[in-house]
């Protein structure tokens, strides 16, 4: 019943306890003393979390799901927050502390869980969880790469991430056309950027709009002046610039506009 309930979310239910283990396990418990699960469904990977020494969260938007999850996990019932995770204010919850996200996220909302997530880094020094495997993967990819893109340079500019290990669709109910990867992203230590946020923001977009065009011809709408265009790295590429690559050229751009 669940999930029907669940489906239109692009909800795929775990159903393998030793990979819900191994996802339980990828949070270090470090520099936070909170946890928020998303998506629980019916708890295989939320009794993991309940067995370490943190406090869970968990954030659901079905119905049906938080009925049973009230029923079977008493411990829990006072911190299971019935709301959408993307237009959910957390500090309802967690007002201002530092707090961890898992889970085994949506598809169809997983980059938009980072987005969220990126926007309140100042409070979560971690996260860990499966998308889908292809998504996982580019969060995760270097520079050179054709699957290296905005989710990646966005994303590595305030954590450090990790490609954990794949999943196959076998160990879900239904089971998902694709495989699935967990990662985890841990918050670098000066996470603020030493340029503006939000033209830094507009410029890797703007850049990746047009990813076959140098930057030359992909960053046109800023109005650059000619010498600025002349520095070498506008006949590049924007898969071919790094996180730093890209915060250097914020700056260059920030200087002259």
């Amino acid at each position: 019943m669940t999930v029907k309930a669940k489906k239109h979310l692009g909800q795929h239910f775990l159903r393998d306890e030793n990979i819900a283990e191994k996802i339980a396990n990828t949070l270090s418990l470090e520099r936070y003393d909170k946890v928020l699960e998303i998506g629980p469904g019916m708890g295989v990977l939320t009794k993991y979390l309940l067995q370490k020494d943190i406090t869970t969260y968990v954030i659901e938007i079905d119905s049906e799901s938080v009925e049973y999850l009230q029923a079977n996990f008493l411990n829990l019932a006072p911190r299971i927050i019935e709301k959408n995770f993307l237009k959910y204010d957390l500090n309802e919850v967690f007002n201002g502390s530092q707090f961890a996200i898992i889970g085994n996220f949506p598809y169809n909302i997983s980059t938009q869980i980072v987005f969220k997530t990126l926007k309140m880094r100042d409070q979560i020094p971690e996260f860990s969880g499966m998308f889908q495997k292809e998504v996982a993967q580019r969060i995760c990819e270097k520079e050179g790469s054709k699957a290296y893109g905005i989710l990646s340079v966005l994303t590595q500019a305030f954590y450090d991430a990790e490609y954990l290990f794949t999943v196959p669709p076998s160990v879900f109910n239904p089971p998902p056309k694709v495989d699935s990867g967990v990662l985890r992203l841990t918050r670098k230590e000066n996470f603020d950027l030493p340029c503006d946020e939000k033209l830094f923001f507009r410029v890797v977009k703007t850049a990746f709009q047009q990813r076959r065009k140098t930057l030359r011809n992909s960053l046109k709408t800023f109005n650059l002046s000619d010498n600025l265009k002349a520095n070498v790295i506008f006949g590049k590429r924007p898969e071919q610039l790094s996180v730093d690559s890209f915060i250097e050229l914020t700056q260059l751009i920030e200087n002259d506009i």
